[in-house]
């Protein structure tokens, strides 16, 4: 691993802004600088499960591990949270059942993503994974729709909408989960982007009927993260390249792809390709400026890259926590990198020297 905190900026190519990162083995979410310097903090009352994002009026949507999920299979939550800039939780949602992802709605709902037990009349006809049952069975997931209020107002179950035999298990995965989404995303027009990890596959899911509206990825991903649509209607996908038959060796891609076509339109890769590798989480954003901030993950890396692929920001996280997988670890499950002019900015101090005691610790 490289040196801690900051070690690459470029000013004149980088898109300025504040960067949120969310270290998976502690209680605290910060938001750095371009100089890497923290200029918010906010104490959780969980460990990350996994991630949080900011919201226009300020406030932190937050997800947390309660550990009383129904299995232990990894990016378990339990709760998603509110929380305003003081660290006060303002609303909450809690289902032993959630893990990964979640989404506000333009209509103040939450899209949440949880996890539900395959039946079995379903499951013997599910095919891949290693042979032979799990005592608790095969899980799948569903996508619901919370009103502030805690009411579901719309569910979606992937176990009545998935194919058992064209939509197999990884063959290198036990037969513990089908599908393990890993993404939640509420598009403009209400329907649902989202990722399979365990089908090598990501899709779009028309919310009025429940059927996929577009679904790739079988054969040429690897167990990816993070499909996001980009403004001009192609999807931006961080693929891990794990268990996967296009990555010969471990190596991680960004890869934007036309859904029209399912033609890859650009690609970020490096040679070797083990220099830039996550087996599991990490994510992508692109920039106004064309640039593209990626998440490695497993290293607790952020970097921005420009569309040639040249590095002109470059941040890991200094936050160490312990992980009963992983040891001492500095995972990061997703980054985001804010504007100054976005609107929860506003009226805030963001004074680094706020948090000198924290910003002094890894200098470069």
């Amino acid at each position: 691993m490289g040196p801690l905190g900051l070690s690459e900026y470029k000013p004149e190519q980088a898109y300025l802004g504040y960067t949120l990162f969310t270290p998976m083995q502690t209680q605290d979410a910060y938001l750095i600088d371009m100089r890497g310097n923290v200029v918010q903090r906010w104490e959780l009352p969980y460990r990350p499960g996994d991630y949080g994002y900011l919201l226009e009026n300020g406030n932190l949507l937050m997800s947390g591990r309660t550990n009383k999920g129904p299995v232990e299979i990894g990016g378990r939550g339990g709760i998603i949270m509110e929380i305003d800039w003081a660290g006060n939780k303002v609303w909450e949602y809690v289902e032993d059942t959630l893990h990964h992802d979640f989404c506000r709605m333009d209509n103040g709902n939450t899209m949440v993503l949880g996890w539900e037990q395959v039946p079995a009349d379903v499951e013997r006809k599910v095919q891949g994974g290693i042979a032979g049952p799990t005592e608790k069975g095969l899980w799948c997931d569903y996508f619901r729709e919370v009103a502030p209020n805690g009411a579901t107002v719309w569910e979606w179950h992937g176990f009545e909408n998935l194919d058992p035999e064209a939509d197999a298990i990884c063959p290198l995965h036990h037969r513990d989960e089908w599908t393990h989404t890993n993404t939640c995303e509420v598009l403009p027009n209400g329907n649902i982007m989202t990722s399979f990890r365990l089908l090598d596959t990501v899709g779009i899911i028309d919310k009025s009927t429940g059927d996929f509206v577009w679904k790739w990825g079988r054969g040429e991903l690897g167990h990816q993260h993070d499909p996001t649509l980009l403004e001009n209607g192609n999807v931006l996908i961080f693929d891990n390249g794990w268990h996967s038959v296009s990555a010969p060796m471990p190596s991680s891609r960004i890869i934007e792809i036309e859904p029209n076509s399912n033609e890859i339109q650009w690609e970020y890769k490096t040679k070797p390709g083990w220099d830039f590798f996550s087996s599991f989480i990490s994510g992508a954003q692109r920039q106004p400026n064309g640039n593209t901030l990626i998440c490695e993950g497993m290293k607790g890396r952020i970097f921005e890259v420009t569309n040639e692929g040249k590095i002109v920001w470059q941040y890991v996280n200094p936050f160490f926590g312990d992980d009963a997988r992983f040891g001492r670890s500095n995972t990061v499950f997703r980054a985001y990198r804010y504007g100054p002019d976005f609107p929860a900015f506003k009226g805030k101090d963001l004074d680094p020297g706020r948090f000198a005691w924290l910003n002094n610790l890894h200098r470069p």
